[in-house]
């Protein structure tokens, strides 16, 4: 008589536990798999966004008036260049609010927009910032007739200027600008209006995020320009993964050239 074929139950035992093995072995690979893809995707994404803030913040600073760059802490303040032209005659009586200059090439955008002759020498950074009469800045621009022989700038008040340019060189320089720290944030703000004291940070204006996940504290160093080289502004953050807690570093120089 033949015996019925079939699986003792040692064997059956023994092929679940080897499938269990299995199994686990293939979930930790797939569970090690997926994770390592998902960190270095995170990876890659803290990198891409510390190119973009770092490129973001050396793009502006490198169309800075070299001497108005001035860092408190995680602050760093300065005044954007708007345009540039020679100027023939700066203000004179009666009125001082007329400056006779070579037309633009474009007439800048008025927002906010002062004139700024030379602002080296005896200069400190903080006369930038104020529009005493006189002094290298003038109140805001309220016209500008390109159009004229030769080209004006109308001032919204009367104003002298309390240097003169080696080569006539007038600056039209636009409301202050700031990055600031809070916390995980780095904001930008802008349309705070002008003040001698670095404000850190500014009140009022408007606030944007630039970086939502700092960790430890931003840091920004200005070295002035000198006759031999422009102005160096450095500036170093790191960004942390949340789930991780992992950072990644980011660091940049911005040389912002020279125009006297």
């Amino acid at each position: 008589m033949r015996r019925s074929a079939g699986f003792t139950l040692v064997e059956l035992v023994m092929v679940i536990v080897l499938l269990a093995i299995i199994a686990t072995i293939s979930v930790q690979f797939v569970t090690l798999s997926t994770r390592g893809a998902l960190d270095t995707g995170s990876r890659q994404q803290r990198a891409l966004q510390g190119v973009v803030v770092s490129e973001q913040v050396s793009r502006e600073l490198r169309q800075a008036f070299p001497i108005s760059v001035r860092t408190s802490g995680s602050c760093i303040e300065w005044l954007p260049v708007l345009s540039a032209t020679s100027y023939i005659r700066l203000t004179r009586g009666p009125g001082f609010d007329e400056i006779e200059i070579a037309p633009f090439a474009s007439v800048p955008s008025l927002g906010g927009a002062r004139a700024l002759i030379y602002g080296y020498g005896s200069t400190t950074t903080s006369d930038l910032y104020d529009t005493s009469n006189p002094g290298p800045v003038s109140p805001l621009i309220s016209s500008v007739d390109n159009g004229a022989s030769p080209a004006v700038i109308n001032l919204s008040a009367a104003h002298r200027f309390s240097q003169r340019s080696p080569e006539r060189r007038l600056f039209v320089v636009g409301a202050p600008v700031s990055y600031c720290q809070s916390g995980r944030f780095l904001y930008r703000y802008s349309d705070y209006g002008a003040n001698p004291s670095q404000p850190t940070p500014p009140a009022g204006g408007t606030r944007e995020v630039l970086a939502a996940n700092l960790t430890g504290a931003v840091d920004f160093s200005f070295s002035p320009p000198t006759l031999q080289r422009g102005a160096l502004v450095s500036f170093s953050f790191s960004l942390e993964d949340p789930r991780s807690g992992e950072s990644t570093p980011v660091s940049q120089e911005v040389q912002i050239r020279n125009v006297p």
